[in-house]
């Protein structure tokens, strides 16, 4: 069971959403602009971009990327594109220390490491129906999503610390922000919490995304 099924959310109102966002991460990345901050501008742009994937991986490949996924998707990126603009003329950076959300980060942490996971997982699942040879159990599909997710949030926290690093040595704003070291270990810890989100759920939500990966990968071998 889907839990968008659950929730009883229309197709029709989930793409809604899902536009709403998309309108609201136009209007940050224009407070970006009239403030002349990289680090609202490059959010913006990289926000936008990724809510326009699905469709582009849909009409270039045939993924069924339905109104659900897209969403999800677009959540993701959303949260993280509020955090970093605030609510205007209400509140600041949400991730900054003084955010009157505390646990801002935790909940956009768990959400995209969801994302992560279920490319992981989509990926995992492709390879094994696709060749007899590859045969992965559904607990070692557990274990394999949690150390993907582990590893790619462990690359990502370096990354933010190189970022810091230069962008400290150039005396100019960070893209990214790093809070230190008791941040990054809650960042991993939830990072995992979202892993085993779609550990757990992902069959439900990604089986047909999986199968189509399955049958482009057949279709590309087949034409070499």
């Amino acid at each position: 069971m889907r839990v968008r099924d659950v929730l009883g959310v229309s197709v029709e109102r989930q793409r809604q959403a899902t536009r709403v966002m998309q309108v609201l991460i136009v209007m940050f990345l224009g407070i970006g602009i009239e403030r002349g901050s990289t680090g609202l501008i490059v959010n913006g742009l990289f926000a936008l971009g990724v809510t326009f994937l699905p469709a582009a991986l849909e009409r270039e490949y045939d993924l069924p990327m339905d109104a659900g996924l897209t969403l999800w998707i677009t959540t993701a990126v959303f949260l993280h594109a509020l955090g970093v603009a605030g609510v205007p003329g209400v509140t600041g950076n949400l991730y900054a220390d003084a955010s009157p959300i505390p646990f801002w980060d935790h909940i956009t942490h768990a959400l995209s490491a969801s994302v992560v996971a279920a490319v992981g997982y989509t990926v995992a699942r492709a390879v094994d129906e696709h060749t007899e040879s590859v045969y992965l159990p559904s607990r070692f599909m557990f274990v394999f999503i949690l150390t993907f997710v582990a590893a790619f949030g462990v690359a990502w926290e370096v990354l933010e610390f190189a970022i810091g690093g230069i962008a400290a040595a150039l005396g100019s704003g960070s893209v990214l922000t790093q809070y230190g070291l008791e941040d990054t270990i809650y960042d991993l810890v939830f990072d995992l919490a979202g892993a085993v989100i779609v550990a757990v759920w992902g069959t439900a939500h990604l089986t047909d995304v999986a199968k189509a990966v399955t049958e482009r990968i057949d279709h590309w071998r087949g034409t070499r």
